[in-house]
């Protein structure tokens, strides 16, 4: 999405395409891999090569540019301990700690993963990621479906898929898991839908929940990660501990029979994503780093 939003505005972008083996533990080393070779034998010289994750640090690293910026979606020791094990998180954090040497800029899409990094001696920047309205054109005013309640996200363990499967029975409504659909089908899911749930273990800052604010669906959100940064409870949307299913399923099931009024909460919501969240209120930013980088002796 930042690589259309720039080429709207008149910048020269390519993007790195590099096929990857399909599996969960193989995908990231492999990228890595291929496309670091990719790199290696391209020729073309870059102003600047913007990589996004740690995984990507490397064929960044190999890049023929003036400068390099790498992004991080939350702490990725952190990511690793709870995905995989806390092997994998020690060497996560030696990979970092490579990674980050090897850019100019580092950069976070939340507050949250700044300061914790910062508490780490590095310097994180903070550089929101956005939606597009324009991709949401004929999914607005689709009609309700009575009860529905829709999770949107990876099916895997610290998206919490299992804790909002674990109190289904106690839900009086239908949840509807859109884990492997096309992004245009899960949103037209989640537009039919009386309530997302998001009982992530751990986030950055989730655009799933900006997806449910643009479609002025309220949300029920776990308080992990940089989700409070969106979710202000009782006014843009629900908040419950991540210990606390039974709260959630309470709040779920209150948004579904009324008796917890949603209606100023999702207006609240919407405004509140569609004048800090869009493109067009964020692209600005993006290229303000980037020409100061590039001013940079």
């Amino acid at each position: 999405m930042l690589a259309d939003q720039l080429q709207r505005r008149g910048h020269d972008v390519d993007l790195l395409k590099v096929p990857h083996i399909p599996i969960k533990n193989l995908k990231n080393p492999s990228f890595a891999i291929l496309a670091t070779l990719k790199t290696l034998v391209t020729s073309k010289r870059y102003d600047i090569v913007h990589a996004f994750n740690v995984p990507s640090a490397l064929p960044m690293r190999y890049a023929k540019a003036a400068k390099k910026v790498l992004s991080v979606h939350g702490v990725y020791g952190e990511q690793m301990g709870m995905i995989h094990s806390r092997s994998a998180a020690r060497l996560a954090d030696a990979a970092e700690t490579k990674a980050f040497g090897w850019a100019d800029v580092l950069t976070t899409d939340s507050k949250r993963t700044a300061a914790e990094y910062g508490t780490m001696g590095y310097n994180f920047a903070y550089l929101p990621s956005a939606i597009d309205p324009a991709m949401f054109e004929g999914l607005t005013g689709t009609q309700k479906r009575a009860g529905q309640v829709a999770y949107v996200g990876r099916d895997s363990y610290e998206k919490g898929i299992d804790i909002l499967r674990g109190i289904e029975q106690d839900i009086h409504g239908t949840v509807r898991y859109c884990t492997d659909l096309k992004w245009r089908d899960a949103m037209s899911v989640l537009t039919e839908s009386s309530v997302m749930v998001l009982p992530s273990r751990m986030e950055s800052l989730p655009t799933a929940v900006k997806e449910a604010f643009y479609l002025r669906v309220p949300v029920v959100a776990t308080s992990v990660g940089g989700v409070p940064e969106l979710v202000e409870d009782g006014k843009t949307g629900f908040l419950v501990e991540l210990d606390d299913a039974g709260r959630m399923a309470d709040v779920i099931n209150g948004i579904l029979d009324g008796s917890i009024p949603t209606s100023d909460i999702v207006e609240t919501a919407y405004k509140y994503v569609t004048s800090q969240l869009v493109w067009s209120a964020v692209i600005s930013k993006y290229e303000k780093m980037y020409m100061e980088l590039l001013s940079e002796k």
